[in-house]
């Protein structure tokens, strides 16, 4: 299990799946297509159930917030030779603004990497593991990417960088300098499904700058609270619409499963059922 603690995780959602990202930029929980699906990223449970990170490489600092009035993850790094900017979103479909928020999403996990100045290098450390880490997937190059299949997971890693496969863990480095940005993205499917496929940075841009604009839109309709504790108010009301299932309404106690009630403790619930 993880010894990072939960507080310590932020929450990404698209109101279908979640995931959530510790301080050090890592995917330590990652459940497609739905709350209650088994995980692709779990290293929250076990460190041999899969994670993905994006780091510098050598020392560094970082600072994290959500994007104003989403559920968008912003990370900003500082290093001995620049800075950079890390933004973490589940992307959400076309046309979700406001009530619609959650409809038709692609089921796709976009990392956006903005060097705002100097030049800082990246180490990329890609490791899924679908099934609760049971499943050590086959990994493959396409143009664009790394495609990764285990059981029925078909999984599309874009990545503007080719890198190396060994064992079932994708790793690779990569430089940044001011004013370049780059997007990775994982997509998901079953092979009886619309195949997940590699994105364009285009159409990686766009769809972050869509997902931004729907939680805001959203939360421009619902977050009208302007008393004591504003802040921790709607931050909490942006988190229970994030752990609500969109086709049902239903939501989640919590967006994982197995931790101990305490350490060492027997109650281990899945706290993703209603």
């Amino acid at each position: 299990m993880s010894n990072t603690a939960i507080a310590d995780h932020g929450l990404l959602s698209d109101r279908h799946s979640s995931a959530l990202v510790d301080r050090s930029v890592s995917v330590e929980w990652l459940s497609f297509p739905r709350f209650d699906s088994p995980s692709v990223f779990g290293r929250l449970l076990s460190p041999d159930a899969g994670n993905w990170s994006i780091t510098p490489s050598g020392d560094w600092t970082s600072t994290r917030r959500d994007v104003d009035r989403t559920l968008v993850l912003e990370t900003t790094f500082t290093t001995a030779t620049g800075l950079l900017v890390l933004t973490d979103l589940l992307a959400l479909g076309p046309d979700n603004g406001g009530h619609r928020l959650g409809r038709n999403v692609p089921h796709l996990l976009v990392r956006r990497v903005a060097c705002t100045s100097g030049s800082v290098e990246l180490n990329i450390p890609y490791a899924p593991r679908p099934e609760y880490g049971l499943v050590v997937p086959l990994l493959a190059h396409v143009d664009g990417g790394v495609t990764a299949r285990g059981g029925a997971e078909w999984l599309v890693l874009t990545a503007p960088v080719r890198l190396k496969l060994n064992l079932g863990v994708a790793r690779g480095r990569l430089t940044l300098d001011a004013g370049q940005t780059i997007h990775l993205a994982l997509h998901r499917s079953t092979l009886e499904q619309i195949p997940a496929h590699i994105w364009s940075e285009s159409d990686l841009a766009a769809t972050v700058d869509a997902t931004v604009a729907d939680w805001q839109s959203w939360s421009a309709l619902h977050q009208a609270y302007d008393g004591p504790w504003r802040d921790l108010v709607q931050t909490s009301g942006r988190v229970l619409q994030g752990l609500s299932f969109q086709p049902s309404g239903a939501i989640v106690a919590a967006a994982t499963t197995s931790l101990p009630e305490g350490v060492g403790g027997e109650r281990n619930w899945d706290y993703r059922y209603s």
